[in-house]
């Protein structure tokens, strides 16, 4: 087959200029730059709260039907899986967690101690009963059904009907037939790679800044733009090391690397540190959480200012959803093989109990380390910055300054597993026509990690207000929301035309016949439904 991909230069020129733009905008209307951002966040998250709350808990809803009617059964492509189950799962939680959670990991709770939804009175024992509990609900279904929901139509658009091209504006072409190549498709693309590198500075730039502070708390090395800058660069060797020499050899072993670095650090915790403590409230707060999930997901609080449920759950929302389409690319990328249902439930089930698990041990550490008078979290946060409370955490275990140097080096080894994953949706979406089997040239990955580093360091060099980026990315999932909506029009479409009139029971023997028997790709095409094939074949 003759290979169509090509690398869309107008698409990549257009971004960059855009982008550094933008950085040299900002760094020079920075005061006027930030009260527009402000502006426009408020008028966002005022406006848009109840359509965002129900889309939100739709999306719960709609991945968990999906999972378990007869159309879970269909696979991506009828190979076996690329990855094993453990290495899978940790590659997109990955894709979608930045470095930065194992920062906030430790300090969730302490915003939510002094800001408490559901009208509960801060600073109060209830807010605390329930700090640890809000932490779960912004990590949990409804953040990582967001996820499923992006990340399923773009598996069947890709491996189930063939279609060419991993990116956005392939699938949107797909469904409503704007082209890939023209205004529409181009815009669509477009906004997603702003959003993509706006989303990956803030990660990066908040990582290097919490790095560098930490760093000179041990060492002593004076926190500096130079400093900052070469962490960055260290970070971003190994991530543009990763991205060349590609999936198998690169993300692969930096997510099996940080995954298993991240459990050992949190079991370190939870052996040495309250125990007890930490399995109580972490029981605790999921039942908390279980109970009230229908009131943390619908409190608009209509009676009241509603500060806390723009301010926190809105602006969650916004973050994830700004977020899916990148995921939803990577996903795709590494799920040839799985089920709808092994993605829905990989997505929401082990991506809840990975954040639980992690969240569950740093915050309740840190929880009750406050409790009892150790480390007031709340007050260091305010005065001195989150780094030191956590330093400060940390000297409470045995080896605590060693325990430090580890989480340094987990948290850049993730920092650089993390830019490998949205490296690698930046570059699938610069190229047209890329077909299963198909990945970015490693030049073209490599070329985009070298630009996906050279913002962040503008950024620190101009001093440009991150928080005008940080608005600015969550406002552009207004549109990602509409472009979600479509996309999940067009699997609804699809699955009742390829499968509707086929019972539960004929899509599971399909696939598991296909599976057993390792078809080729003919085969493959073979055992789709009949116009799937014609549609395919056609294309060829």
């Amino acid at each position: 087959m003759k290979n169509t991909a090509t690398v869309d230069k107008p698409l990549a020129i257009l971004t960059l200029a855009i982008v550094f733009a933008s950085v040299a905008g900002l760094a020079i209307y920075s005061t006027e730059s930030i009260a527009l951002a402000a502006t426009m966040m408020g008028w966002v998250t005022r406006v848009f709260t109840t359509p965002v709350l129900i889309f939100t808990l739709m999306s719960v809803v709609f991945c968990l039907w999906l999972a378990f009617s007869k159309y879970g059964h269909i696979k991506f492509g009828h190979e076996k899986p690329e990855y094993s189950t453990m290495t899978w799962i940790f590659m997109f939680f990955l894709s979608g967690m930045g470095s930065a959670t194992l920062y906030w990991g430790f300090l969730d709770w302490a915003y939510y101690y002094q800001t408490p939804g559901l009208n509960i009175p801060a600073q109060t024992p209830e807010a605390f009963k329930y700090s640890v509990a809000y932490s779960f609900f912004h990590y949990g279904p409804s953040a990582w059904s967001i996820f499923a929901l992006t990340s399923v139509p773009l598996c069947y658009h890709y491996y189930v009907r063939k279609n060419k091209g991993l990116s956005l504006a392939a699938i949107i072409e797909a469904v409503t037939g704007y082209k890939a190549t023209g205004p529409v498709g181009r815009l669509v693309d477009l906004l997603f790679l702003l959003c993509m590198f706006g989303a990956l500075t803030i990660s990066l730039v908040l990582t290097a800044v919490t790095f560098t502070n930490i760093l000179s708390l041990l060492t002593g090395i004076p926190n500096t733009f130079t400093t900052k800058v070469t962490i960055i660069l260290t970070v971003s060797v190994l991530f543009a090391l990763s991205s060349y020499v590609g999936m198998d050899s690169g993300m692969k072993r930096l997510s099996q690397l940080v995954c298993f670095g991240i459990i050992a650090f949190a079991v370190y915790i939870f052996i040495f540190g309250p125990t007890e403590f930490i399995l109580n409230n972490t029981l605790s707060s999921l039942g908390l959480m279980s109970t009230r999930f229908m009131d943390m997901s619908l409190f608009t609080d209509p009676t009241g200012s509603g500060q806390f449920t723009r301010d926190w759950t809105v602006f969650y929302w916004l973050w994830w959803i700004s977020y899916a389409p990148g995921v939803a690319l990577f996903v795709t990328r590494v799920s040839r093989g799985r089920s709808i249902r092994e993605v829905v439930l990989a997505l929401i089930v082990a991506g809840c109990a990975a954040s639980w698990f992690m969240y569950g041990i740093l915050e309740n550490f840190s929880a009750h380390s406050f409790l009892n008078g150790l480390v007031d979290v709340p007050a260091i946060l305010a005065s001195k910055g989150g780094e030191v409370a956590i330093g400060e955490l940390l000297n409470l275990l045995p080896a605590g300054t060693a325990l430090m140097w580890a989480f340094l080096i987990i948290m850049a080894v993730y920092l650089a597993a993390h830019m490998d994953a949205v490296g690698y949706a930046v570059s699938a979406t610069c190229v047209r026509n890329l077909e299963e089997g198909q990945d970015p040239s490693p030049n073209s990955r490599l070329f985009w990690c070298i630009m996906l580093t050279l913002v962040p360091i503008a950024m620190i060099f101009s001093k440009a207000p991150l928080d005008t980026m940080k608005a600015a990315t969550v406002i552009t999932a207004l549109p990602f929301i509409v472009i979600i909506l479509i996309q999940t029009y067009g699997l609804v479409k699809w699955l009742k035309q390829d499968y509707g009139h086929v019972p539960a029971h004929e899509i599971e023997k399909e696939f598991m016949s296909a599976h057993t028997s390792e078809n080729t790709a003919a085969d493959a095409d073979a055992a789709q439904p009949a116009h799937i094939a014609t549609e395919h074949n056609t294309r060829k």
